[in-house]
């Protein structure tokens, strides 16, 4: 397992290492980041101005020099400067990382509620009402975009009846004293994962459900409630477990979506804030945030599914 979980890390630092080629790349493909923002004869800069903020920013320097500082720095936890209001990014980042943590966490947790407890019924109650209502949810939830949902919700539940506000969430105020403000975006966000879930786990649950060993045990007298528990769900959860850590990192990326729809004050929201205004330095600290995060979390995965599953042990002593 130890070879295993080496060459998984080997594979994430190297996907991390293109990750910055592609941010870097993609921040400098139309053309220089500061003549996007500081239009010459625009602000009251003149052309020397321009040029000192080029300097600067130490964009005056060949792409690939660029590159290697950009990447120097990150090593230190600097990510730099936002363009406008000369603010440190890695300030910028922790600001709205909070909102996007309470986020993803309530509506991870409502997906896991909700998805996996009606996986396991759909599969035990298979081709019964139960099954065909749990399969109904999937679908629906899997086919409905986010926005729309988030949309429809605000109408429906804000507009119409007027039970939930439609979005702020105060920034800097206690999680626990502000819980209406985050039912309409966990529903929205953790509608989609909850279907994944179902669908996972009530196949995961068929294949164990159908398997002999778990025949043998029924022909042995063994209580169902023991089956179903004991010898099924503990070997089917291996799969929905490796799809939820999964979701939790995509949310924690920041739902752009859902935070845009709902104005929540994270990240994704600060992401797209930054393609509007063009601030190259926030948008590729942001991104590298996020690349980042998912890289560990699912290198933490992998790490996981190693220990719970012995056919990865077993691999590797053969």
């Amino acid at each position: 397992m130890r070879r295993y979980l080496i060459r998984r890390a080997l594979l994430s630092a190297l996907s991390l290492l293109a990750a910055t080629i592609m941010v870097f790349s993609l921040a400098h493909a139309k053309e220089d980041p500061v003549n996007m923002f500081f239009k010459a004869d625009s602000y009251g800069m003149t052309q020397e101005q321009l040029e000192y903020q080029k300097k600067k920013l130490g964009l005056d320097r060949p792409l690939i020099v660029q590159y290697a500082l950009w990447v120097s720095r990150i090593v230190r936890g600097d990510l730099g400067k936002s363009l406008e209001g000369n603010r440190p990014v890695t300030e910028i980042v922790m600001q709205k990382a909070g909102a996007t943590i309470q986020l993803a966490l309530t509506a991870w947790m409502f997906g896991i509620v909700i998805g996996i407890p009606l996986g396991i019924l759909s599969a035990v109650k298979r081709e019964t009402i139960w099954d065909y209502a749990g399969r109904g949810i999937a679908l629906f939830g899997q086919a409905l975009p986010a926005f729309w949902v988030g949309i429809v919700s605000i109408l429906v539940f804000s507009v119409m009846l007027g039970l939930l506000p439609t979005s702020t969430k105060g920034e800097g105020e206690p999680f626990f004293t502000q819980i209406r403000p985050f039912i309409l975006p966990t529903f929205v966000l953790g509608w989609g994962p909850a279907a994944v879930y179902l669908r996972v786990t009530r196949s995961a649950m068929l294949d164990v459900l159908d398997s002999e060993y778990i025949t043998l045990a029924r022909a042995k007298g063994v209580a169902s409630r023991k089956v179903i528990w004991k010898h099924a769900f503990r070997n089917a959860i291996i799969q929905p477990i490796t799809v939820a850590a999964l979701v939790l990192a995509g949310f924690l990326d920041g739902a752009v979506l859902v935070e845009n729809v709902f104005a929540w004050p994270g990240l994704g929201r600060r992401s797209v804030q930054a393609v509007s205004q063009n601030d190259f330095p926030v948008l590729t600290g942001i991104v590298f945030i996020f690349t980042a995060v998912y890289l560990v979390v699912n290198l933490i995965v992998d790490a996981m599914h190693a220990l719970m599953d012995p056919r990865i042990r077993y691999h590797e002593r053969d």
